[in-house]
């Protein structure tokens, strides 16, 4: 997503929790073709490692246009068994770190701004053992439509973006084969979404055609439901 954005022209910030090696590889070849990109580590569950982070941007870049919060964890387990320090870890992350966010996003956005958070199609799918995940993307949703409503007179639109299975680290891991292909096949088009699908739909809302949409959930996801 940040190196799509980049090529649509934005001064990104690529940040990163763990793996600032993964983080500073992005950013460099954001510079190798052109672009602008500085890389800052943040916590997203801890709000001063937000403010922090929000800082950096300012003081790089000048002011705040578009904020994408796709910071996130799956952990799957039957509701029955889900263990609190997964449970704690989930609320934390998906939950938690979008609210800090946001929060941060709707103090700092500059007049015509962009917060675009993520979300999941499956939550209309109800699949055993993603409940907890289920759970914190619905609150997503739901922050994500009152926050819209909640920056009338600013110019900002508050969007979600809300994929299906999509070919990440994040959906793959402690997956077998067989469960992604039958995975894969959910959608009538009968493949994973790919990470440059799900940027697509994310320049659509950060660029000047998604200026119109605002408080929506855009489920990105192959028709799969």
């Amino acid at each position: 997503m940040v190196q799509r954005l980049a090529c649509d022209g934005f001064k990104v910030v690529v940040n990163y929790s763990n793996g600032a090696g993964s983080a500073q590889e992005v950013a460099d070849t954001i510079a190798a073709e052109g672009g602008e990109a500085i890389v800052v580590q943040a916590d997203v569950a801890d709000p001063a490692a937000v403010a922090a982070m929000f800082d950096a941007a300012e003081q790089s870049f000048g002011g705040i246009d578009v904020v994408v919060n796709n910071a996130g964890i799956m952990r799957l387990a039957p509701i029955v068994d889900f263990a609190d320090d997964a449970f704690d870890q989930s609320i934390a992350i998906n939950l938690k770190g979008t609210f800090n966010v946001t929060r941060e996003a709707g103090k700092r956005l500059r007049s015509g701004g962009r917060i675009i958070n993520l979300s999941t199609s499956v939550i209309g799918m109800r699949l055993p053992t993603y409940g907890v995940y289920i759970a914190t993307k619905a609150a997503v949703e739901g922050l994500t439509q009152v926050l819209a409503q909640e920056m009338r007179g600013r110019n900002i639109t508050v969007n979600a973006v809300a994929p299906g299975p999509t070919a990440t680290d994040l959906f793959l891991e402690g997956k077998s084969p067989e469960l992604i292909d039958r995975m894969s096949k959910m959608s009538p088009l009968e493949r994973l979404g790919q990470p440059e699908d799900i940027a697509s739909v994310v320049s659509f809302l950060a660029g000047p055609d998604g200026g119109w949409v605002s408080g929506q959930t855009l489920r990105a996801n192959g028709g799969m439901c």
